[in-house]
């Protein structure tokens, strides 16, 4: 991979305020890209723009009005975008499926799914030929455990959005692929890993680690080259794929 695989090129980011999200977009900036970023935190949102020198927009991703604005934003921030980045996303909680709250059931999916959806819908028109499009599930869209129905399903579910994407996309040469890490380090896995345990945020992280046959967390810089991989013209033969990152949880 060259020193900026992605020079030239634009790219909008859901979720990026934090975590992976915010991960990539400071990969991406190193790589050459322009970047706008999309999330709900508006004070965290503001600070990594500022960080970053990138546009912001705040938007809900479940608001079909509110990515559509998010999108126009960006192309008025950067022009025709090459990357888009779906990444915006919630846990739900975990209890058994017949206990399983209908509404949290709903909003999972809405985040995930419509929220996906949404970034395509909308984001794919304004978007070069040549592009490619990322969204990020996880490896319990490969897999699944007990109590989170809600979470396994929608990232299931992103799956069946990307391979349709993918195929509708290819006379385009617009190449669209779903990521799925393993636990990374990050608050919002700690927040998960201790719900699922009842433990505090070391032993829950330990006992997450035990399940891991490469016996860690992945970082967020890892999980961020891997998107970077997938936006770049190295993985110019890649569409409709599942990319597992998860230190060999699926195998």
């Amino acid at each position: 991979m060259s020193t900026y695989p992605l020079a030239g090129r634009t790219a909008l980011i859901t979720g990026a305020e934090s975590g992976i999200g915010l991960a990539t977009a400071r990969l991406f900036v190193a790589a050459g890209a322009r970047v706008h970023l999309v999330g709900l935190v508006a004070g965290a949102l503001d600070r990594a723009a500022a960080d970053l020198g990138a546009g912001a927009t705040v938007a809900d991703v479940t608001d079909p009005d509110a990515v559509r604005a998010a999108v126009n934003a960006a192309v008025d921030d950067l022009g025709p975008l090459d990357v888009l980045f779906s990444n915006a996303g919630i846990s739900g909680p975990i209890a058994p499926l017949v206990d399983y709250p209908v509404e949290d059931f709903a909003r999972v999916l809405a985040v995930h799914v419509l929220g996906a959806f949404h970034v395509l819908r909308y984001g794919l028109p304004a978007m070069r030929d040549g592009g490619s499009v990322i969204i990020n599930s996880s490896v319990v869209g490969l897999t699944a455990d007990p109590g989170i129905a809600g979470y396994a399903t929608a990232k299931h579910a992103q799956v069946g959005l990307m391979r349709v994407a993918a195929k509708e996309c290819a006379a385009r040469r617009i190449r669209v692929n779903t990521i799925h890490p393993g636990p990374t380090d990050t608050a919002f896995q700690r927040a998960i890993e201790q719900e699922a345990t009842g433990a505090d945020a070391d032993t829950a992280a330990a006992a997450f680690d035990r399940m891991i046959p490469l016996a860690r967390h992945a970082s967020v810089d890892e999980i961020a080259r891997t998107v970077l991989f997938l936006a770049s013209d190295d993985s110019s033969f890649i569409t409709g794929a599942t990319i597992a990152v998860d230190g060999g949880m699926s195998a």
